[in-house]
């Protein structure tokens, strides 16, 4: 058995529904136990949601990109993370991220870099999307990696849609293989220890 937590921020429900696609994505991998542990609206986690964190074999970070960034309760969340990081509590773990915005692009790399540096503070291992774009002619919405996150998964939930209508169909089937891929990743690591 492996154990991933997905630990997110969500401002109005947008990235809560990609958080719950990478989770189906995550448990179609035989073995997989995935913990989904929201950062509540104060930027604050429970003791029992730092225990998992420290008891799973992977972590996936997701926050909203706002204004070119993560989200302040994310950033509040990684600033309290300093009491594991300390310790190593988090090192050699494999970690992956998201981020959804109202736009296609709006700065969600500079989003993805900021939880590729978190990890990496942490001392955790990288895992990308490995999913090729849907970048030719014949490319529609709908498709696979549409929005071209090589090292992270991206979504785009336009700003006047509520929860039931974003983000797009297609970032949603992202968002499940990303979670498959992370699985998969995870498995693999633990056979090799």
């Amino acid at each position: 058995m492996s154990k991933v937590a997905v630990v997110y921020f969500s401002g109005y429900g947008h990235t809560h529904k990609q958080a719950e696609a990478v989770k189906e994505g995550l448990v179609t991998v035989p073995g997989t136990i995935v913990e989904l542990i929201r950062i509540d609206s104060e930027g604050n986690l429970s003791d029992a949601a730092w225990e998992m964190l420290v008891a799973s074999d992977g972590i996936i970070f997701g926050s909203p990109t706002y204004m070119g960034n993560v989200a302040w309760q994310f950033k509040k969340f990684a600033d309290a993370s300093s009491k594991p990081w300390f310790i190593g509590a988090w090192k050699d773990k494999l970690a992956a991220g998201f981020t959804n915005s109202a736009s296609q692009n709006g700065d969600k790399g500079v989003t993805i870099s900021y939880l590729i540096t978190f990890a990496m503070q942490h001392g955790m291992l990288w895992v990308g999307t490995g999913l090729m774009p849907a970048s030719s002619k014949a490319a529609q919405r709908s498709d696979i990696n549409w929005l071209g996150g090589f090292s992270g998964l991206l979504a785009a939930s336009p700003s006047d849609s509520t929860p039931e209508e974003g983000p797009h169909a297609g970032d949603l089937e992202t968002a499940k293989a990303f979670g498959k891929r992370f699985a998969e990743q995870v498995i693999r690591a633990n056979k090799k220890l």
